[in-house]
């Protein structure tokens, strides 16, 4: 069962990878399959893969694609040297995924994704650290264990921002999960568009 918070993140993913018109998605991260499952029902996905380290979670997701009678490539390995057959697809999302990466990590990141991979549109969502004390976070704490780090908004927008500029993309940003006045919405979430 995922949290209110979760269901709003996938919900925001799956209407830009709509609006986008992308025909093929590729998740990295794709852990037990949230996005994936949800992706496998829309009729205008023709083509669905997801990659992550976990082998337990990448079984757990192939039960639910079979329990679905739904289709999709999964596959073991890591979004920091994704394989060749991943390239060519229309869009890739990265759900809660980066702040799972050692900071050092991002620049390879940058070029799997936004160099080697190259898809049209990327969509990319990680919690807004600003909002954590309203989930009763404590100071200086993140909000889960496996995090390696959670960036503020204008420290995400700076990455961003940075990554497009590099790549030749343009970049977007919108809240996921509420939106408090000062502080922000609960997870913050980037969306970039291939220029050429």
């Amino acid at each position: 069962m995922t949290s209110w918070l979760h269901e709003e993140r996938l919900e925001a993913v799956l209407e830009a990878l709509r609006s986008a018109g992308a025909r093929s998605v590729l998740d990295l991260g794709c852990g037990d399959g949230d996005l994936i499952v949800r992706l496998a029902a829309e009729p205008w996905v023709e083509r669905l893969a997801g990659i992550d380290l976990s082998e337990p979670a990448l079984a757990r997701l192939r039960a639910r694609l079979a329990a679905a009678a739904a289709e999709a490539e999964i596959m073991p390995g890591s979004m920091l040297d994704p394989p060749a057959s991943l390239k060519g697809f229309d869009a890739a999302a990265l759900v809660e995924t980066i702040e799972h990466l050692d900071p050092s990590d991002l620049g390879r990141l940058e070029r799997a994704l936004f160099l080697r991979l190259r898809p049209g549109t990327i969509v990319i969502t990680t919690p807004n650290a600003e909002f954590n004390a309203l989930l009763g976070v404590r100071p200086g704490a993140m909000r889960r264990p496996d995090h390696r780090f959670e960036w503020g908004r204008a420290r995400f927008r700076a990455w961003a921002e940075g990554a497009a500029g590099r790549a030749g993309y343009a970049v977007s940003f919108s809240d996921v999960g509420g939106r408090h006045p000062t502080l922000g919405a609960a997870s913050q979430m980037a969306l970039f568009r291939r220029a050429a």
